[in-house]
């Protein structure tokens, strides 16, 4: 857990945890702040982990964006294949991909609208049609599902993972307000965050970063739900501090981590070493999140391993790996 130490006039404060530290920052925030992986005090308005989202914070603010995103309770549930359980007051509503839904009480109905969900109901057609738009940018369905709680008392609907893995529960006042993640890893959130697009400045980053030229970018005051495929891990890099990694392993990262790829060595290790051409290159400050089983490594194993690829008739067979050349080559290509 991050520990926060603050400074007013001379005055140290800590240490304390990241909600206790927001709170001292939006009631002053012309102070300084440390944590264990700065190199000195930073200003407080210069951590993001420190700031509190506001619709004026937005240069321009998104389409339909709300000022407050709804307060939900959740809980995630299960190892291998998670699902989280989110529980809704009367008029509050959650927000989910098209065939997320595991369940829901019957209180709780179902809307299938344009874009993602971050405006109210009296939002422009326009505005309406820029939100999908912005899906559509990103490779996504130009629809969504908003599941609201229309009875009195508390109701529950659950989203489930789409392959096994971790979900992941970040409310994104504590990032800043903002969050930039990969396109396939958002599973749901409240309603009144924005989902758009994030373009990768540089061509090279675009071309062979792995998730395309374009991210996702979640914008808002509440919790979002992101899915991580095998183990996660969750690093916090300092100033500076860099980090190279496999372009498919980032889940998603803070605004102000720096991403840039670069070539995995001579040509010979980028041919034979079986990391692919091209690692990414993540650099500090800032949060970062990493999976270990990105889906389209495992979709590639399924693959190789499929009958009409040879993978199973002759499964486990000495003979049957070296019985043609093809096979050959995914034993010496490290397949198997």
């Amino acid at each position: 857990m991050t520990q926060w130490y603050l400074s007013y006039d001379g005055n140290q404060m800590g240490p304390m945890e990241t909600e206790q530290a927001i709170q001292y920052v939006q009631q002053n925030p012309n102070g300084y702040a440390w944590r264990e992986g700065f190199a000195s005090w930073m200003l407080m308005s210069q951590v993001p982990e420190l700031q509190v989202f506001t619709p004026s914070s937005m240069n321009p603010p998104p389409f339909g964006a709300r000022s407050q995103a709804d307060e939900i309770d959740y809980q995630i549930m299960g190892s291998e294949m998670q699902f989280v359980d989110i529980e809704l007051d009367s008029g509050e509503s959650a927000v989910a991909e098209a065939g997320a839904m595991m369940y829901k009480d019957s209180s709780v109905q179902m809307e299938t609208i344009f874009g993602d969900g971050s405006g109210t109901g009296g939002a422009s057609f326009m505005d309406k049609l820029m939100g999908a738009g912005k899906r559509l940018l990103t490779g996504e369905s130009l629809f969504m599902t908003v599941f609201t709680h229309t009875g009195s008392g508390k109701a529950h609907v659950a989203f489930g993972a789409p392959y096994p893995g971790n979900i992941l529960p970040i409310k994104l006042t504590t990032v800043g307000g903002c969050l930039i993640c990969q396109k396939d890893s958002y599973l749901c959130a409240a309603k009144g965050v924005s989902i758009s697009i994030y373009f990768q400045r540089k061509i090279l980053t675009g071309l062979f970063g792995g998730e395309g030229f374009i991210m996702q970018k979640l914008e808002g005051s509440g919790m979002t739900f992101l899915h991580a495929g095998g183990t996660v891990l969750e690093r916090r890099l300092a100033a500076g501090e860099i980090l190279h990694v496999d372009t498919g392993c980032i889940v998603a990262f803070e605004p102000s981590v720096q991403f840039d790829i670069q070539q995995a060595g001579n040509i010979k290790t980028a041919l034979f070493g079986g990391e692919g051409l091209f690692f990414a290159v993540l650099q500090g400050p800032g949060k970062v999140w990493l999976q270990s089983l990105p889906f389209s490594r495992l979709a590639g194993r399924m693959l190789r391993a499929a009958p009409q690829r040879g993978g199973s008739s002759e499964e486990g067979s000495v003979l049957g790996n070296l019985g043609s050349l093809g096979k050959l080559g995914n034993l010496i290509g490290g397949n198997r």
